[in-house]
């Protein structure tokens, strides 16, 4: 395991990222946005896949404030109730900033590397997918994928400021993400530019983790094959 540390934008703190690197020079940057799980195994081989793909990803730890390196297990109902715990603590606003630092922390590194600023992008799943999304409105990252995002429909008056590609992968039958949820989606954002909506019919939050019960198996694919194209056309 590989662990680098960023400087927070204030300069009051260091935290730790998980990074994964090709084995030849980076196409791009992928930052990969946890859940409300920490940085834990299916984080961990998110990135891995990226960099198979050629990509430098990094996982920032985003609960450092909170308690460094968490790794829970959603399929222990001790470690999902933990999470949620560490979830309604979470400053996300500060979780954003700590992303941005990851974002320039990524250019940095990829200038060095290859003598340029490359590109960046980020993919997060659950509270990462809403991280997503508030990274796409409030940051100047070039590409962003949320997955089953939770309650985009109380960020809606952001998405003015979405000035580049942004991917949102909904659950159909998401307990966390209602049908009035999704609608609210649909009606304020198919019309936007910059956002593409994929809809996955009977499938429940988690769908696309890389392992545990949650995951389905024929639904995640086609997300992932979906996700892996757009970051091909815009990183």
């Amino acid at each position: 395991m590989s662990k680098i540390t960023i400087d927070t934008l204030e300069g009051d703190g260091k935290f730790e990222a998980y990074i994964a690197e090709p084995e030849n020079r980076p196409r791009a940057a992928i930052i990969v946005i946890q859940e409300i799980f920490g940085i834990n195994e299916g984080i961990r081989r998110k990135c891995d896949h990226w960099a198979e793909l050629g990509y430098l990803a990094l996982a920032p730890d985003l609960f450092w404030r909170l308690e460094p390196g968490v790794e829970l297990d959603p399929d222990i109902p001790e470690e999902f109730q933990e999470a949620l715990r560490l979830m309604g603590k979470f400053n996300q606003d500060q979780g954003i900033r700590d992303i941005e630092s990851t974002i320039r922390f990524a250019r940095a590194r990829f200038a060095h590397d290859n003598g340029d600023g490359g590109k960046v992008g980020c993919v997060g799943y659950c509270l990462g997918g809403r991280l997503a999304f508030m990274t796409a409105a409030r940051t100047d990252v070039d590409a962003s994928v949320g997955y089953y995002a939770v309650g985009i429909d109380n960020l809606l008056h952001e998405k003015h400021a979405i000035a580049h590609p942004l991917m949102l992968h909904i659950a159909g039958t998401d307990h966390f993400v209602d049908n009035d949820v999704q609608k609210a989606m649909h009606e304020g954002l198919d019309d936007h530019p910059k956002v593409v909506l994929h809809d996955y019919p009977g499938e429940d939050h988690g769908f696309a983790t890389e392992m545990g019960k949650r995951r389905s198996d024929e639904a995640a694919r086609l997300a992932d094959q979906r996700t892996e194209a757009f970051f091909a056309a815009n990183l």
